[in-house]
């Protein structure tokens, strides 16, 4: 996108295009920074307010302009349910033995539990002490609609005894139809089986298999690296289609809950960043300097499991990760580590039952806190999956989950923003189970790692 406009504009201006294709050229991040800006400025004035296109035509046109997001986003999740299991199965054959392995597992584990519940309470204390629902005199409004639709509606808890089907459920009963459904939890899951399996058989007999997945894996990152080639293309019309449907307008009304939900965000990445500074030589600047391709891919696509691979060379590349720590905590994060979403979920929840009237007490909000922890494992790494689990937590706290209504229009934005945050997350955690969890690699340079500058591509 930035190399057409420059090659354009050289025509008139061929020293100043030499000097910015110099600049953009290799670096990916600020490509696809100018896809975005590009991308907005165009959804403006196809969209209904501009008054340029009527509203019939400017849908068409922002349909093809998304049809290179479209295409990236295909070809991205075409190939992530076979590089999750390889990457996992390979993670598990090559590295650190059974005790170090278990010694990840847990830590890893608990570090994600933790982090999901902070940012779940972070959220619900940011929203407490804003207040934003309090902004809006829309409850009693939306109390009549709903009960002129629903008047039988009423507010379910969850309940334990269907815990053990739960538990059940998650385990791949089917695996293949577990891949065919792209059943992320399932498949780690069935990954995770299959790796210690061979781990327990002689190196003879799981040799052929383990390069196999080798391969798989392979063939899975070239893939990726072709359709990395089109993503400041698919930022751009992605952008341009969200902006022409919704339209800047649409933050107005909900400015109050948009940036209550954006404060807390970026609360949570202060102590994501707070923990990279405590376990490893990263300083705040080197780690979002370091990780802004994969942070704006993952803001603009709006879906953790498409930028998989990426995180996963990043982390290696960037951070200097092992590639078995990458390969393990990258797939399990983008799967059940959502901190981004869980903040999300609790600030949204809190910000419905201000507006609804509904009082919360200190159970409701630990209710809050351990369903938005529920939720958010093995919820799918996709676009919008956040309104869904939304929906289940309401009704546990006796809020109409009609009026998640209100609050639609601003999702995908949110969404985007959270999306980033959950993608940073799994970086936090590699470099914890790294660098805390089994120390430090005694190598040339492992003192103090320098990332390069060049955009991973």
């Amino acid at each position: 996108m930035a190399n057409f406009m420059l090659k354009r504009s050289g025509q008139t201006f061929p020293a100043l295009n030499v000097y910015l294709t110099r600049l953009v050229e290799g670096r990916l991040w600020l490509q696809v920074i100018i896809g975005m800006v590009l991308g907005i400025l165009t959804g403006v004035a196809i969209g209904p307010a501009a008054g340029l296109l009527d509203m019939e035509t400017g849908v068409v046109v922002g349909n093809w302009l998304a049809f290179p997001g479209r295409l990236f986003l295909v070809t991205i999740q075409m190939v992530v349910v076979p590089l999750v299991f390889a990457s996992i199965v390979r993670g598990l054959t090559g590295g650190p033995d059974m005790a170090e392995l278990k010694r990840v597992g847990i830590w890893v584990s608990g570090f994600f539990l933790v982090t999901t519940a902070l940012a779940a309470t972070i959220g619900i204390q940011i929203t407490l002490l804003l207040e934003p629902g309090n902004h809006l005199d829309l409850g009693t409004q939306l109390m009549d609609q709903l009960s002129a639709a629903d008047p039988g509606y009423v507010p379910t808890a969850p309940m334990l005894q269907n815990l053990p089907d739960i538990v059940i459920d998650m385990l791949p009963g089917n695996p293949l139809n577990a891949l065919v459904e792209g059943q992320m939890l399932q498949i780690v899951l069935f990954a995770f089986i299959i790796g210690l399996a061979l781990i327990s058989l002689p190196e003879a007999t799981s040799r052929p298999l383990a390069d196999l997945m080798a391969s798989v894996q392979e063939v899975c990152m070239a893939v990726v690296r072709w359709a990395m080639t089109i993503a400041p293309f698919a930022v751009f019309g992605l952008m341009a289609q969200l902006t022409s449907r919704t339209g800047l307008q649409t933050l107005i009304g909900l400015t109050a809950y948009v940036g209550t939900v954006l404060l807390g965000l970026l609360a949570l990445l202060a102590v994501q960043l707070a923990f990279v500074r405590l376990f490893s030589p990263y300083g705040p600047c080197r780690f979002l300097s370091a990780a802004r391709e994969l942070l704006l891919l993952a803001f603009s696509t709006s879906s953790s499991a498409a930028v998989m691979p990426l995180s996963m060379k990043t982390a290696m590349e960037k951070f200097r990760v092992r590639a078995s720590v990458a390969q393990l905590v990258i797939p399990l994060g983008a799967t059940i580590n959502m901190n981004g979403t869980a903040l999300y979920q609790a600030v949204a929840a809190v910000f419905l039952a201000q507006v609804f009237g509904v009082e919360m007490t200190g159970a409701g909000l630990a209710l809050i806190v351990a369903m938005a922890i529920g939720a958010s494992i093995g919820s799918p790494a996709t676009p919008g999956v956040g309104i869904v689990i939304l929906a289940s937590i309401l009704a546990g706290i006796g809020v109409p989950p009609a009026g998640i209504a209100l609050i639609i229009g601003v999702d995908r934005i949110l969404d985007m923003c959270r999306t980033a945050v959950n993608v940073s997350g799994d970086i936090v955690a590699c470099i914890f189970a790294d660098r805390w969890v089994l120390g430090e690699r005694a190598r040339d340079g492992a003192e103090s790692p320098s990332p390069p500058e060049e955009a991973v591509t």
